[in-house]
């Protein structure tokens, strides 16, 4: 059981080949979940649509978030942000020099499905 944010990393996270996602609790309307990055960033043009909303820390790397209709927000350790259910939001970059680690609550639900 993963008991630290920052030790314990997937071997893919480990060898910078994919990102990953890790929950760490589910209970009804909210999930909580480390996410492993290590240079990965959305796809061009994709932006994610979420019927939760998310809360996300950085704790420790970097990165480029952006929500649409909004310039880039670079995120480093201890900074934050809530993106709303419904918000476009897109991952412009993360650092590649080390991992990224966040944490992310998602919470509440939008009565449409979840669009990507």
């Amino acid at each position: 059981m993963l008991t630290n944010l920052l030790q314990a990393f997937p071997a893919v996270a480990q060898a910078g080949s994919a990102e990953t996602f890790e929950q760490l609790l589910q209970r009804p309307n909210l999930r909580i979940e480390r996410i492993v990055s290590t240079g990965q960033a959305s796809p061009p043009d994709f932006w994610y649509c979420q019927t939760q909303g998310e809360w996300v820390l950085v704790v420790q790397g970097e990165a480029g978030l952006q929500l649409e209709d909004e310039a880039e927000r670079r995120l480093r350790p201890g900074d934050f942000v809530d993106i709303p259910p419904g918000c476009r939001h897109r991952v412009n970059w993360t650092a590649a020099d080390q991992p990224t680690v966040w944490l992310a609550i998602h919470y509440g639900e939008l009565p449409d499905t979840e669009e990507q």
